[in-house]
């Protein structure tokens, strides 16, 4: 069936490792300066990456010199200096050289280097995954600092950092399973999903978020049944004698456990939270955020086509309906926080990051997974509200005056700015413009955040944009700009993008990698 076919691609763009996944993935031997759209875009039009300020005053068109529509004075007390820089000058200049230098580098990518970065993001995948097996298993993830295995924090149960996702099902195995086989390694593969058959089990005393139990175990349990069975066998033959469709029967099972976080809700907006023995908290909470809500629709769509039950998909569009319903009827925005019985938002903030960001994702790829108009429709709205009311900047990207688009936080009711903070989920966007065919618009707002990375090696979990400094410092590896990067890649062909690529696997290889240290030359823990 075709819409098989899709799901593995969306899935695997996904799912967590994508960080080095692209790299061992994308950067196949057919680069060229050759476009898939109808664009005029080349490394000379990208001013974001050569422009220098012509020393025009720009105060009136600079979303950097704006707040709430009027313009922004800069003081001593609220605008800190950073370095030597002027905040007159947008991010363009976090690229450092002159245009000959960056069209010299990046207009090409030797297939040697493509073979070296291959080389390099596999080697970093099992580093990761080898030393998980050897020193985690079956527990759900590696802290790298302690080299132990971790799991739920049962003595603290209100640490939702960890409690939320990992909910002793040996998350990490699970979540790797369609990497091994985007790497090639059909044995390795097999082994780890008849691991999963013989030692998981979701009848467990855990208290998980739906919304992370959906994306990272429900979504990896039925995208590896998938690359099982399908015909087309996408990644070879990769079917074993005796497989007799467990994986999908315990993604069902699990599904079925994370079904009464829809019960007893008045909106059909589910709980956030649900104990998989017990069913929903009794001391849980009335609020859950647009994302966690929203983005339910692909992985439960999937499942009732694959074993013939509506019921799951018919929750989760009951519930993407009940979040559009409540959008403004001024802007046509939403909130980020919800109470699911009043239907009252109680965050008001919308944009594209936290709490918001996978709604608008899942519109769009459901749409392309299942084919229903309804989806395409709410996306389109959605779509034009963002333009219309969050988007800043000059109307080109390319052309000028005024910093290129941004993408602020503002009120759902009246637009007006809320904050000078993007957060790194954002970088997420620029793929899905690239799904939608704004590829114009994809590459300019990219270029934004690798400017960023560029500057600090990694995305700040929060970037002020007015101050140009970071709002919160860490760095959680999370994937969206490589998705991003992976999808302007096979939308324009252009090396740069490889370049990009490269760039965030030296990074991480460089600044995110732990080699533990032994206490002594018997220590069974240390990491080689």
């Amino acid at each position: 069936m075709q819409w098989r076919s899709i799901v593995v691609g969306l899935v695997v763009l996904r799912l967590s490792v994508s960080c080095v996944l692209w790299l061992a993935f994308g950067l196949g031997s057919n680069v060229s300066w050759g476009f898939n759209f109808h664009l005029s875009f080349n490394l000379h039009k990208l001013d974001l990456l050569f422009r220098e300020e012509k020393g025009t005053d720009q105060r009136n068109n600079a979303w950097s010199q704006r707040i709430q529509g009027h313009t922004y004075e800069e003081t001593a007390s609220t605008c800190a200096k950073v370095g030597d820089e002027s905040l007159k000058r947008s991010y363009l200049n976090l690229f450092d050289g002159n245009k000959d230098e960056y069209v010299r580098r990046y207009s090409s990518f030797p297939d040697t280097l493509k073979v070296k970065m291959k080389d390099m993001a596999k080697e970093m995948f099992y580093f990761g995954y080898d030393n998980y097996m050897k020193y985690a298993f079956p527990e759900d993830e590696l802290n790298p600092i302690d080299c132990e295995g971790r799991g739920p924090d049962v003595l603290n149960p209100s640490n939702i950092n960890i409690n939320d996702v990992l909910g002793n099902y040996s998350l990490t195995l699970i979540d790797t399973l369609d990497t091994l086989l985007v790497l090639g390694n059909v044995t390795e593969f097999q082994r780890a999903v008849k691991l999963v058959i013989d030692t998981v089990s979701f009848d467990k005393d855990s208290t998980v978020q739906v919304f992370e139990a959906n994306i990272r175990i429900l979504g990896s349990l039925i995208s590896a049944h998938i690359l099982l069975t399908d015909p087309k066998h996408p990644f070879g033959e990769v079917g074993f004698e005796g497989y007799d469709n467990e994986l999908l029967h315990l993604a069902h099972d699990l599904a079925v456990r994370l079904l009464p976080a829809f019960e007893n809700t008045s909106t059909g907006i589910p709980y956030p939270r649900v104990n998989l023995k017990t069913g929903v908290p009794l001391d849980s909470i009335n609020e859950t955020c647009t994302a966690g809500a929203g983005s339910l629709l692909v992985e439960f769509g999937i499942l009732s086509r694959l074993i013939g039950d509506s019921t799951f998909e018919w929750v989760a569009r009951r519930a993407v309906r009940a979040l559009w319903n409540l959008r403004s009827n001024e802007t046509g925005l939403l909130g980020n926080v919800v109470n699911i019985q009043t239907g009252q938002w109680v965050g008001k903030q919308s944009g594209l990051g936290a709490g918001m960001d996978s709604f608008y994702e899942y519109l769009l790829k459901s749409y392309i997974l299942f084919g229903e108009k309804e989806d395409y429709k709410m996306f389109q709205a959605a779509y034009e509200s963002i333009q219309n009311h969050l988007r800043r900047g000059r109307e080109s990207c390319n052309e000028g005056e005024g910093d290129p688009p941004l993408y602020v936080n503002v009120n759902m009711f009246s637009g007006e700015i809320m904050n000078t903070w993007i957060d790194s989920l954002q970088a997420f966007f620029p793929g899905l413009q690239v799904l939608n065919g704004d590829v114009d618009n994809a590459i300019c707002l990219h270029a934004f955040y690798y400017a960023i990375w560029k500057r600090f090696g990694a995305l700040p979990e929060r970037y002020n944009w007015q101050l140009q400094a970071p709002d919160v410092l860490f760095y959680p590896l999370r994937p969206e700009l490589v998705e991003s990067t992976y999808l302007l890649y096979q939308a324009t062909k252009n090396p740069f993008y490889l370049h990009v690529g490269m760039d965030i696997l030296q990074s991480l290889e460089k600044d995110a990698k732990v080699r533990y240290e032994s206490l002594g030359p018997n220590n069974p823990h240390s990491m080689e």
